[in-house]
């Protein structure tokens, strides 16, 4: 009874051995290949996305790059500060420094200008509120009126009235 429940002695450890061997030697070369594909799949998806890429930027119209409004014969002359209280308080003070862009050697003198430009933005400064020069657009509306009224007293001899400072006290 003893032969019967003896079992067969395995054959050895190197067929285990030699079993093992080639299965990591196939899961390396199937590594090594995909590796190789998913890399060539990549390169011919970049080159195809960097061609369509190309060609839609050549289909696109090409904007001319915007010409300065300053080119040509400008001058810059700076005015005197603007120092005036507001409309409806005795103590709230505004004070202005301001340059003007003009075109020399028209019609008017610079010194002209630059005196008529600080006369109006003194008179149009006394007519405002605290209200209506407060916060960003405040200060676009101040600076659009003033560049307007420049412009209109000047007869078009000033391009911009620039605001340098602005001081609320």
């Amino acid at each position: 009874m003893a032969k019967a429940l003896e079992l067969p002695a395995p054959s050895g450890s190197a067929p285990s051995k030699e079993g093992s061997l080639r299965w990591l030697l196939t899961l390396g070369l199937l590594t090594l290949l995909s590796a190789a594909i998913g890399g060539g799949f990549g390169l011919v998806m970049v080159s195809g996305i960097e061609k369509q890429v190309e060609e839609k930027y050549k289909a696109l119209p090409h904007k001319a790059e915007a010409v300065s409004p300053y080119t040509g014969n400008i001058a810059v002359k700076k005015l005197a500060p603007v120092v005036t209280n507001l409309t409806g308080s005795e103590t709230d003070w505004v004070r202005i420094e301001a340059s003007i862009v003009y075109q020399p050697g028209g019609d008017q003198n610079p010194d002209v200008l630059v005196a008529e430009a600080r006369q109006d933005m003194l008179s149009y400064i006394r007519t405002m509120s605290l209200a209506q020069i407060q916060g960003p657009s405040g200060l676009l509306h101040l600076r659009e009126d003033l560049n307007e009224r420049a412009r209109l007293r000047s007869k078009g001899a000033i391009r911009e009235l620039v605001l340098e400072t602005l001081i609320v006290q």
